[in-house]
């Protein structure tokens, strides 16, 4: 009877069955005890039917019954195979575990087939987990020989990738991915098993995002789409190749389509802890682009509850909403752990944008030089965009707009050349900045407004409204010169009593009105949007007087409103005067952290100013001045609250 059920299990397996397969052992399991090998395939099924835990307990069985039978070399296999499932889990304390175990086990085998594939787990645990180029090389080859020896040509063609992934990862780029790709050629054919296939084009569409090669990268994702759909979406692999594909989608410009795979990612690898959180990652990328804050807030925030640290999205979030500080901690906690350098590559950008914010243009100038000299090890033209475009901005902040120019030129053709709209619409605006800062105001207009067409395009609302506000300002600020501008936020305070007296959708339509209103009267006053941050906005002023005035109309027409229809929604605002820095239409640094703190000291409807903007309006009333605490600020900031009733 087990022979029987085996074959038709297996029969079903090869035909990507996993339904049926499990049906069979299922329907076995209940009348009697099932053998090793009947369980390892129970296992193996359930995994591709994304049921992570029926497939543990199936190994476990299978584990205990190998044992029983006195096969060790299979119940070493099954423990690589537990290990990488509480890996996958992101337990990885078990997961070493029942690697140890295996060890223990197969290392008394170094002449097996068994051996080889014990040898493929060390290359890969030596590459991710330790960034050990030269042991995970050594441990490749080995499984390799082995492959190649005992005629196995899923351990033999997987090992072949995993030496191009160590190359890789040393700088041996043409070496690595010429090895890389031959796996993969052989893995279209269809002469490996499913999940062979599978960790091939996954790790291949991996290594070039890393390298930030997105053309070769949809190439293989095509590959990969179409051999998912020949194996069966019921598999679990779409759900891992979703998330790549999330982030080659966006990078293209497709950003609610990247949003809607990448969200199907999720469900479908609720289960796969480790990219299940990289599908949240990438939802709240989007959503930061976008303009989302709360939307980016919320997805960061699951990814962090699976074990993801969603670097460097959640830096950059912190540095659009005006936390410097926490901004650059959060980089540099993470810099320091990349032991890799392609890891840095893709945290490098980040910190030079914030080291800008901060007016630390040595730290940006020396992260540019590192980013573009990865960018020439490893032969990346987008990571040589990347480079050549902060490499521009930096030169803007110092003042040498020749060199902005030139290096804001190459990078846009390079952004252009390989297909990223959003980055290449960032270098025009950059471009555009700095031929405005060198007079030719013609070439200026031309570029920014290129910008803004294609922020529009994309969904980009923070960037084409700034593009959109350069347009209309013939007097912006040359890039780099600082001057004094108030800048105020404010904030929706939510009323749980308010939204349950009039309902979710009066509430919605509240909060339009309420976003309309505080509109008109930056208008008014001359305000200049700069943000939206979260249920409130941040906005700059020419004079303390324009942002105080405007704050006391916020608060007075509030309270009319209440007083004509009986609710009206809450709002606190803060205000900071200081000497600030105006980049491609957004004010940064230091001072714009400061001003969104004392936002958050303000309660329902007041107005609390620091003694900076009130210095110059002696008449305005205000409550006793006081010395409070600003996190990220080393110094106590004097604040009042305004009187406005």
């Amino acid at each position: 009877m087990m022979t029987s059920t085996l074959e038709a299990a297996r029969a079903a397996a090869g035909r990507h069955a996993w339904s049926e397969t499990l049906e069979i052992l299922r329907a076995e399991d209940s009348t009697r005890p099932l053998a090793g090998a009947e369980l390892e395939l129970l296992g193996r099924a359930a995994w591709w039917m994304g049921d992570i835990n029926s497939c543990i307990d199936a190994r476990e069985r299978a584990y205990v019954a190998y044992v029983e039978e006195g096969n060790m070399a299979r119940a070493g296999v099954v423990c690589l195979n537990l290990a990488e499932d509480h890996f996958h889990r992101l337990a990885e304390s078990v997961g070493r575990g029942w690697l140890t175990n295996a060890e223990r086990i197969l290392g008394a085998l170094p002449e097996t087939v068994e051996y080889g594939w014990l040898a493929r787990m060390q290359s890969v645990v030596a590459i991710e987990g330790r960034g050990d180029v030269e042991a995970a090389l050594q441990r490749s080859r080995v499984a390799h020989e082995l492959g190649v020896r005992f005629g196995d040509p899923n351990l033999e063609v997987l090992s072949i990738h995993d030496q191009g992934r160590a190359l890789l990862a040393g700088g041996r780029v043409e070496e690595g991915l010429a090895l890389m790709e031959q796996a993969a050629a052989r893995a279209v054919s269809g002469e490996l098993e499913a999940m062979a296939t599978g960790k091939i084009y996954c790790n291949m569409i991996d290594a070039c995002e890393r390298l930030a090669d997105y053309r070769r990268a949809k190439e293989w994702d095509e590959e990969a789409r179409r051999w998912c759909e020949r194996v069966g979406q019921e598999s679990g692999f779409p759900g891992i190749c979703r998330v790549k594909r999330a982030e080659i989608m966006m990078m293209s410009g497709t950003w609610s389509l990247a949003e809607a795979e990448a969200r199907k990612a999720t469900v479908e690898l609720v289960d796969f802890l480790d990219f299940a959180g990289h599908g949240f990652s990438e939802i709240g990328a989007i959503r930061l682009r976008m303009g989302d804050h709360a939307g980016a807030e919320e997805a960061f925030r699951q990814a962090r509850e699976l074990g993801l640290e969603p670097q460097p999205g959640l830096a950059l979030l912190r540095l659009a909403t005006g936390d410097v500080a926490t901004a650059r901690q959060l980089i540099d906690r993470r810099l320091e752990d990349a032991q890799l350098r392609l890891d840095r590559a893709r945290l490098l950008p980040a910190r030079i944008e914030i080291a800008l914010a901060a007016d630390d243009l040595e730290t940006a100038e020396q992260d540019a030089a590192e980013l573009d000299a990865i960018a020439e090890e490893f032969k990346s033209e987008t990571l040589s965009a990347a480079a050549a475009h902060y490499a521009g901005m930096t030169a803007l902040h110092q003042g040498n707009h020749e060199r902005g120019i030139e290096m804001l030129r190459l990078s846009g053709k390079l952004y252009t050349r390989c297909g990223l709209p959003y980055e290449a619409a960032r270098s025009r605006l950059g471009l555009g900045l700095a031929y405005r800062a060198r007079g030719a105001d013609e070439l200026a207009r031309l570029e920014i407004d290129a910008a803004r067409s294609a922020f529009e395009q994309l969904g980009a609302e923070p960037e084409a409204r700034r593009a959109t506000q350069l347009l209309l300002d013939d007097d912006a600020p040359d890039p780099g010169v600082r001057k004094i501008k108030a800048m105020m936020f404010t904030d929706l305070v939510s009323s749980t009593s308010l939204v349950e007296a009039i309902g979710d959708e009066a509430w919605t339509h509240l909060v339009r009105w309420h976003d309309r209103m505080l509109r008109s009267l930056f208008e008014k006053f001359g305000g200049i949007e700069n943000d939206r941050a979260g249920d409130g906005f941040f906005v700059v002023f020419a004079s303390s007087r324009d942002a105080i005035d405007c704050a006391i109309e916020i608060q007075r027409s509030l309270q009319r409103h209440r007083a004509d229809s009986g609710f009206a929604p809450e709002v606190r605002i803060g205000i900071h005067s200081a000497e600030i820095t105006e980049v491609a239409g957004t004010h940064t640094g230091v001072e714009v952290h400061k001003a969104a703190r004392i936002a958050g000291l303000a309660a329902a409807g007041e107005v609390v100013a620091t003694a900076d903007t009130l210095a110059d309006l002696p008449d305005l009333a205000g409550s006793r001045r006081r010395s409070v605490d600003v996190r990220g600020i080393s110094e106590p900031v004097e604040v009042a609250t305004v009187v406005w009733e």
